[in-house]
């Protein structure tokens, strides 16, 4: 299988409350709008906000993004009224995680990769 493109799409309960937390509170930016979705860009990744859905996210489901200091994300998106469901921390595996939660209760890990972390190694031949 070669993957040309990726997204993550969500069907959330009110689209336009929605859109509006991952535009104007976490700040994304738009990829592009048709009707009845909006496509924003994760880094590398996209995310769809279409259709609505019922039922809410799944325990087992989560967004994971990478940010360059989660403490300060936590707080600044504290202030801004987002629900956070767990303190930044370190984990077993060394990378520093918090989480909020999007309007319908996804779960957003917010993930900082220490200088010392592994997924930061030059692993180019020396």
């Amino acid at each position: 299988m070669e993957v040309l493109s990726s997204r993550m799409i969500l069907r959330p309960g009110d689209h336009d409350r929605s859109v509006r937390f991952y535009r104007d509170t976490l700040g994304l930016a738009i990829h592009r709008e048709f009707p009845g979705g909006t496509v924003f860009f994760l880094g590398q990744g996209l995310l769809e906000v279409s259709g609505s859905g019922g039922a809410g996210p799944s325990e087992d489901q989560m967004l994971w993004l990478q940010v360059r200091d989660v403490v300060e994300t936590v707080d600044e998106l504290r202030g801004r009224g987002v629900e956070v469901l767990a303190e930044p921390v370190r984990q077993p595996w060394g990378l520093i995680e918090g989480t909020v939660a999007d309007p319908d209760g996804m779960r957003i890990v917010l993930v900082q990769v220490p200088p010392e972390h592994p997924l930061r190694a030059d692993t180019r031949a020396g």
